[in-house]
């Protein structure tokens, strides 16, 4: 009997070492290469502008659209505090011509483990996009000359009107700043 236990558990720990990826033919051992299975790390694709990009994309518009464009960054509490509004503002404005952009100023390194993680755990719908211009002492001021660099900020434009805010929002203040322009 203990003969028997023995076979079994032989057999047990050497059926639990074959690699089912090893077939054997004749004498000869062929490796089948390993099935790649396409699991994306992430759905979420966030694009990365430096500053000329970013400003003939977002701050020259020439259609008839509202552009809320908010500076933020994932380790700053007002910014994340603030973030609601502006999903909200998204979708209650999507029919009247108003489109969010959430320009991300993380460090680019941060792109894929933080920024990325945070915008799906967040479930933001809202355009994300990353600001990569490590020069902002010559951005800021192209953005608004009385921008101290200071987030969270938010830029409002329509048209040539354009209007810039240095302050956190709540969503009754973004749509009040909205309709204002």
């Amino acid at each position: 009997m203990k003969r028997l236990a023995f076979i079994v558990c032989a057999w047990a720990v050497l059926a639990s070492c074959v690699d089912n990826n090893v077939k054997k033919i004749g004498e000869a051992v062929v490796e089948e290469p390993e099935k790649e299975v396409a699991t994306p790390a992430s759905l979420v694709t966030i694009p990365s502008y430096d500053f000329s990009e970013f400003e003939a994309k977002y701050l020259q518009p020439e259609d008839d659209m509202t552009y809320v464009i908010n500076f933020w960054a994932t380790w700053c509490k007002p910014c994340i505090e603030e973030m609601p509004a502006f999903e909200s503002l998204r979708k209650n404005y999507e029919a009247k011509k108003v489109k969010v952009v959430l320009v991300s100023l993380d460090l680019p390194k941060l792109l894929e483990k933080q920024v990325i993680p945070f915008v799906e755990k967040k479930g933001l719908q809202s355009e994300v996009i990353l600001l990569d211009d490590p020069d902002a002492n010559t951005w800021i001021p192209k953005v608004a000359e009385e921008w101290s660099g200071a987030i969270p900020a938010t830029l409002i434009i329509k048209g040539d009107r354009s209007q810039f805010y240095e302050q956190s929002f709540t969503y009754e203040t973004l749509e009040e700043a909205v309709n204002s322009i």
